[in-house]
Order: C-alpha cells, then structure tokens, then sequence
C-alpha cells in the first residue's frame, strides 16, 4: 500500500448533506472511505469499457425450466464457454422457476458476449450482468 495524501475539496452544502446522507445509509465510518469507494468504483468502470481489461463477472438469471430444450440450451452455451465459465451454481426457486448464478472470467468484451447469449436465450424471464474487476485497486 502506498502512503496516504491529505487532499481537500470544495463541495456545496447541500451536496455534502446529501453526501452525509448517503454515507451513513451505506454504514461508512467517514467520508474518506466513502471516497475511496467511489474512486475504486470508477477505476473498474473505465476497465470494464475498455473491452480489454481481465474481469470477472457473474451472471444471474431466472427462468422456468419447464420451457422446452431450455436448460440443455443453457448449458450448451457454458459448454461453448468452458474456458471463462469458472463456476456455476443452480437454485430451484420454486416448482417452476430456477435461479442460475455463472462466474465468469475473461475480458470484459468476452463477459459481455457471453452474457448476452445467455440472457438472450428465449425462456429466461429476467437476468442481469455484474463486473468487477479481476485485480482490484489494493488501496
């Protein structure tokens, strides 16, 4: 870790109550984490739009898995993606809807292609992509 810098800012008052709001709903000790946090966030954000970046992503779907062929479809594409699909884990919600969360790992232009197949799979009712980055930011 590297050392600490004191730096300050200047911020309208009501953005900083805003601010203050915000950080004690999210449980930070002080504004400096919080602000840490929020550089950390967009150092992965400007990795994730360069396509090139190493990244790890999971993606969530729901869908009901009485939809003809969709199960073996989805599993197919984790086949095709073997080398980024890193786990899988399956949760049945109820009679009918099951719950798959992938842990994917490749660039984030790979996470994306992928995610997008599989949420395109017709049945999935609802899904979502999320990426961070594969070597965070150690401070």
């Amino acid at each position: 870790m590297g050392d600490t810098t004191r730096f300050g800012i200047s911020i309208d008052s009501d953005l900083l109550e805003s601010f203050d709001r915000l950080i004690g709903q999210k449980g930070y000790q002080n504004r400096s984490e919080a602000i840490r946090d929020l550089i950390r966030n967009a150092l992965v954000e400007e990795k994730t739009a360069s396509g090139q970046e190493e990244m790890v992503g999971t993606v969530t779907m729901v869908y009901n898995h009485h939809v003809r062929d969709l199960a073996d479809k989805l599993t197919e594409q984790q086949h095709q993606h073997h080398q980024q699909v890193v786990s899988a884990l399956h949760v049945h919600l109820d009679a009918h809807n099951c719950l798959e969360v992938l842990v994917l790992k490749g660039s984030s232009a790979e996470i994306n292609r992928i995610a997008n197949e599989l949420l395109g799979v017709k049945g999935v009712k609802h899904g979502r992509l999320f990426l961070t980055s594969a070597t965070p930011e150690s401070h």
